[in-house]
């Protein structure tokens, strides 16, 4: 999970986004941007937990929140009531393993798309494709929840 920041530098980080480097803050960053996985609110607050045992629920999806709103996670909506958080803030599209759940990376020049219209009167600010599939001669399963590893290919 470590990437080599380390926590000042983390700190140094939120900092720069103009974000407050509290305690409760640094411990969510620690995981939440340095990860590899997707993970969802839920799995940030049960890994921090386990070095920062008084952490609230609340705390964990406000922080989240914040730091979607200051440009250091991407939200990812899988399905209808599962999002993920993405720390890779570059454009890019995902592959969702259907026997796993696991959420792999695709580059942003794997996809190539011929055109995109909008609906009338709306202006297209973002878009992203999320692919799905299994390994060649496995069946999907239903996905499990929470965390996704992630890789680019």
């Amino acid at each position: 999970m470590s990437n080599g920041v380390t926590e000042r530098t983390v700190s140094e980080r939120l900092q720069g986004h103009g974000i407050q480097a509290s305690a409760q803050r640094v411990a969510v960053a620690e995981y939440a941007l340095r990860t590899t996985d997707h993970p969802s609110a839920d799995v940030v607050w049960a890994k921090v937990r386990e070095s920062f045992p008084f952490l609230s629920r609340a705390t964990v999806y406000n922080t989240l929140n914040l730091f979607v709103a200051k440009g250091l996670l991407r939200p990812l909506v899988i399905a209808e009531g599962r999002v993920v958080f993405d720390p890779n803030v570059e454009p890019h599209h995902h592959f969702v393993d259907e026997e796993t759940g696991e959420i792999h990376d695709v580059p942003w020049d794997a996809v190539a798309i011929r055109s995109i219209e909008p609906p009338r009167d709306f202006e297209l600010r973002d878009y992203q494709v999320i692919m799905r599939g299994s390994r060649r001669g496995r069946p999907a399963r239903a996905r499990p929840r929470g965390s996704s590893r992630s890789s680019v290919k």
